[in-house]
Formats: C-alpha cells, sequence, structure tokens
C-alpha cells in the first residue's frame, strides 16, 4: 500500500475522533441549555461551588468560616474545584458555567475512547460504540449538569485508555512519550479522584507486557518482566511528579502530608459502620475524635479509628463488601437522583423513575454486551462448536443482563484478565478493560459504594465490548 493509501484510513479514522467529539459536544449543550439557571449545586457540589468561587477569586483553595476565619482547606481533592474555577473565570461565576466546562471534558473523553477502540475493533465499530457507549450515554448525559466529579473522572479513565493505546505503538521513542503522556494523564485524573492513580503503573504494565509478549523474537523472560516493571515504575512517577506541588502545598499549609486530600480516613470509618448499609452515612464521630478539630488531624484521628475497627472485627468488615458492591454496581440514577433533588419543579418525580429506568437499561445493555464479548474471545479458541460457543456467549449475556450488577462487574474483571493473559497476540484491551473494573470494584470494598461510581467504569466496559470483534488490531493494543 502507498503511503497515500495508508494516509487515507488514519485521515478517516480522525474524522471519526472529530464526529465523535462533535455528538458527544451537542448532546451536552443541549442538556446544559436545557438546565441553565435550573439546576443549582446540591450536596457535594455545594461544597465544589464555593471552594471554585474562592479559588476563582484568588483566596485560594481555603474555607471561609461564619466567625470570618479562613483556614486552607483540603478535604476534597483539588482537581475539580480548579475545573470549576477555570469555568467562572471564563465564562462567569455562576453553577451553569460549570456545566460548560464538564461538557467539553465529557466530549473529550468520547474522542479519547474512540482512539482507545480503534486499537481493539474495526473503525465502524470503533465510531459506533463510542457513540452510543459513551457520547450518548444517558447516565453520563444526565450528569452533565452535576456539579460532582464522577463525569469528568470516567473522561479521565478514557483519556487513559486512550494513552495506553498508544503507548504500545510506534517508534521506541514514541512509546516511552506514551509513558509519560500516560502517567500525566492519570496524575490530572488523581487529581480529581485519587482512587485513578494505580492506573498509571497497572495500565503502563498492561501495555508494556502486551508488546513483550507479542510475536517477535523472544528476550529472556528476565529482562522482559525487568522494561515491565521499569515501565510501570516510570508512568507512576509521571502522575507523582504532576501531584508532587500539590502534595507540597499540604504538607506545608496542612500541617500533615497528604498525597492529593484529606477525606481518606472519613471515608475508611464510613465503610466499617454496619448501619451503614455499605453506602454513604454520616460519620459516627468515635469518642477519641470528638475534641480533635483540626481539619488533617481529624482525618487521620477518624483514620486510625476505622483500622482499629477492622482490626477489631474483620469480618464485619469483609461481610458489608458485597453490599458495597451492590450500592456501586447494581444501579446508576445518578443524574435523575441529582436532577430531581436540586429541582423538582423543573425535573418531577415522574421524569426521575423514567430516566433512572432509561439509564438501567442502558448499562444492562452495556453488562451483557461487554461480559458476551470477552466470553466470545475465551471460546473462540477453544470452543470449536459454534453451536456451543455462541451458547457460552448468550448465558453470559443473560447474566450481564439479569444478574445483580456487581456480580457482573467481577465476573467480567475476572474473565478479562484471564482472557488478557491467555490471548496468543495482544490481549491488552481485556486487559486494560479488567485492570479499571477491579480496581473500582477493589476501591469500594475498602471503602463505602454508590451508584455514581459506576459510571467511571463506562470506557471500561465499552473497550471490553470492543474486543468481541477480534483478534486484536495490529497497531496501538
Amino acid at each position: 500500500m502507498t503511503v497515500e493509501g495508508e494516509a487515507r484510513p488514519a485521515g478517516r479514522q480522525r474524522l471519526h475522533t472529530l464526529l465523535v467529539f462533535a455528538v458527544a459536544l451537542l448532546a451536552r449543550a443541549a442538556v446544559v441549555a436545557w438546565a441553565w439557571g435550573e439546576i443549582p449545586p446540591i450536596a457535594d457540589g455545594t461544597y465544589y461551588d464555593i471552594l471554585g468561587r474562592r479559588i476563582a477569586e484568588g483566596s485560594g483553595y481555603t474555607w471561609l468560616w461564619p466567625d470570618g476565619v479562613v483556614t486552607f482547606a483540603a478535604h476534597y481533592p483539588v482537581g475539580y474545584p480548579a475545573l470549576v474555577a477555570l469555568s467562572y473565570l471564563v465564562f462567569g461565576p455562576d453553577p451553569s458555567s460549570a456545566m460548560i466546562a464538564n461538557a467539553l471534558v465529557g466530549a473529550l473523553g468520547a474522542g479519547a475512547l474512540h482512539r482507545a477502540l480503534l486499537g481493539a475493533t474495526s473503525p465502524r465499530a470503533a465510531l459506533a460504540l463510542a457513540l452510543l457507549g459513551f457520547a450518548l450515554h444517558p447516565a453520563l448525559l444526565s450528569y452533565t449538569p452535576a456539579l460532582m466529579t464522577e463525569g469528568v473522572s470516567a473522561s479521565f479513565v478514557a483519556a487513559a485508555l486512550a494513552a495506553t493505546r498508544a503507548l504500545g505503538a510506534g517508534s521506541r521513542r514514541a512509546r516511552w512519550l506514551g509513558v509519560l503522556c500516560l502517567g500525566v494523564v492519570v496524575g490530572l485524573g488523581a487529581l480529581v479522584r485519587p482512587q485513578l492513580l494505580v492506573l498509571a503503573p497497572a495500565l503502563a504494565a498492561v501495555a508494556a507486557w502486551a508488546r513483550e509478549r507479542s510475536p517477535v523474537p523472544e528476550a529472556p523472560r528476565v529482562r522482559r518482566w525487568g522494561k515491565v516493571v521499569v515501565v510501570a515504575a516510570l508512568a507512576l512517577l509521571a502522575a507523582l511528579a504532576v501531584i508532587a506541588p500539590w502534595t507540597a502545598r499540604n504538607c506545608d499549609k496542612m500541617g500533615r502530608c497528604a498525597l492529593v486530600s484529606l477525606n481518606g480516613g472519613w471515608n475508611l470509618l464510613i465503610g466499617t459502620n454496619p448501619r451503614a448499609g455499605g453506602t454513604w452515612a454520616p460519620v459516627e464521630v468515635p469518642a477519641a475524635c470528638t475534641e480533635v478539630f483540626d481539619e488533617a488531624e481529624k482525618d487521620a484521628c477518624l483514620g486510625r479509628e476505622g483500622v482499629s475497627a477492622i482490626r477489631r472485627d474483620p469480618a464485619t468488615w469483609l461481610a458489608l463488601a458485597p453490599k458495597k458492591l451492590a450500592a456501586t454496581f447494581n444501579h446508576v440514577g445518578a443524574g435523575p437522583w441529582y436532577l430531581h433533588d436540586a429541582n423538582p419543579a423543573r425535573f418531577s418525580e415522574r421524569a426521575r423513575t423514567a430516566a433512572a429506568l432509561l439509564e438501567e437499561l442502558a448499562q444492562r445493555l452495556l453488562y451483557a454486551a461487554a461480559l458476551g464479548a470477552i466470553v466470545l474471545g475465551l471460546t473462540r479458541a477453544r470452543l470449536s462448536s459454534p453451536r456451543g460457543r455462541w451458547g457460552a456467549v448468550g448465558a453470559a449475556a443473560l447474566v450481564g443482563l439479569a444478574a445483580p450488577g456487581w456480580i457482573t462487574v467481577l465476573v467480567a474483571s475476572a474473565l478479562a484478565l484471564l482472557g488478557g493473559f491467555s490471548a496468543r497476540e495482544r490481549g491488552a484491551p481485556l486487559l486494560a478493560a479488567g485492570v479499571v473494573l477491579g480496581a473500582t470494584a477493589a476501591t469500594h470494598v475498602v471503602f463505602f459504594g454508590a451508584g455514581r461510581y459506576s459510571l467511571v467504569i463506562i470506557p471500561a466496559l465499552v473497550l471490553a465490548t470492543a474486543t468481541a470483534r477480534g483478534p486484536w488490531a495490529r497497531q496501538g493494543f
């Protein structure tokens, strides 16, 4: 094929990415236009709005108390308040302005996911999946007006998957630049959602392992695994370098070093409370912490009490894990809940119910498609009978449709990792999807669950679905 002939598919794929971005942006812009001035911040959004205003006005990440005292803050991760502040500076200090930032970040995430999907499936399938699975996913659209972090975090996960694909392709120099790019993307994402930090070494290791295992003259095993470790470490260091200035600020201003935020102790303690039922509940402050008022010391005290509770009764804490996972993955509904609670007159109870049912259907279909695709990849080389193969795929899809969502996510994660490691060629797409699903589930086993947290796994589910067309693409992943 001539250079000109090779350029045509690449140019067409770039046009597809622009199309995905445009569709995602238009859809989100329509939601923002409907919500403008009608959907005020609620829940954590009220704090993000206040903190964003203070950053925008030059007061920094600080909190103004009713008695006029100003203190430095770090309870919430700084990334999203900083994004809100940027939108206030550009579009005006109104909560509706932050919706514009949400829409732009969501559209960029859709485009990034399309680039990731091109490494796992055909161009047409990548276009369709990016549009239906992310750009127009009702759960992501309805959450656009919410001054909350999960929709933005989903876009950072999509961008990390795109960087992982780029890491596996091109020249040696380009691959090392890809490692740094992945680290930077994850570092920025971790400033919004600190739990994303684990994706830097994990996804870098996935891409490096897949490349080392691809059909090329084999290097000694020790050297190959050594390269995987080096690539993972470099990606983690790049991510930490992005976070480091904020960590240094916390060490200086908060009286205690914190990588990103000072709410880990709060969340851990909430996750040990049997009365919370595996989801969020107001923290029940132990006696040891009632007279501790400093923000950093309070979080440290609550964290110690959480660890003590786990050590005293590990069985009770572990028994909460299914409830935490069920609260996270069984249902979405975060957007309809936010819209209704923010303005019941604008978004009625009937609208909330209808929107939640639509999101539930979309997410169930995505669960079914992802699990079915993973099983298809596993059985393609193991079952010679088409009837048996498609029977297994159908059973998997039925599990995705009917089983509790948390079971689907755990099964999909385990099978994706198994399928990725056993793939004869490049199993990076399945490994990457399995890593995101597994890491998200593990996070909420440790802390607590909520339906909005399932938004961050949508890119991984779409990527897993894309692997149905196999074999692995020769470019990228």
